[in-house]
This record gives C-alpha cells, sequence and structure tokens, in this order.
C-alpha cells in the first residue's frame, strides 16, 4: 500500500503509473487520506486549509486522480462525527 499510495486514477501518479482498477481499495484509501492529510495540515510552504476547503479540493481540483466514492464516505464519517479533527471550527 505505502508504494501506490500516491498512485492517481488516471494514470498521472508513482511510481508505476496505475490507474483505475490497477489501483487496489486499500492504496485508494490510504491515497485519500494522504491527500486530505497533505491539504488539512501546515506546511512550511502554507497554513493548512479548513476541512470544508480540503474536500472542496477534493471534489474538484483531484477529482480525476481519486475515487470520489472514498472521499464521499469520508465526508459522511467526518458529517457523522466518526471522525473529529481536533481544533477544527
Amino acid at each position: 500500500m505505502a508504494r501506490h499510495h500516491h498512485e492517481k486514477l488516471d494514470g498521472s501518479g508513482y511510481p508505476d503509473h496505475l490507474k483505475g482498477d490497477e489501483i487496489t481499495i486499500e492504496e485508494r484509501i490510504l491515497g485519500v487520506a494522504d491527500v486530505f492529510d497533505a491539504l488539512t495540515n501546515n506546511r512550511t510552504y502554507r497554513k493548512g486549509f479548513s476541512v470544508d476547503k480540503a474536500i472542496e479540493i477534493m471534489q474538484t481540483e483531484e477529482k480525476d486522480h481519486l475515487d470520489q466514492h472514498i472521499v464521499s464516505v469520508l465526508v459522511d464519517l467526518l458529517k457523522n462525527g466518526v471522525i473529529i479533527i481536533p481544533n477544527e471550527t
């Protein structure tokens, strides 16, 4: 899973440029989690985005890269309080 969590559904990811069903469900889940984490946490070059903004980016700019069903599940888990983001206002 660690090897392929940067693969993108459209084949533009790395290291093996897998696409679509070549990416396992576990790798897709890890990929969505990784992008969400990267967007919502502070980086040296920018402040982390709010959860709402991160989801918006994942549903628009990353639409062709991420499994949108998994993104929808993430949204549901956040809305239902199953996943709680500390210090999110």
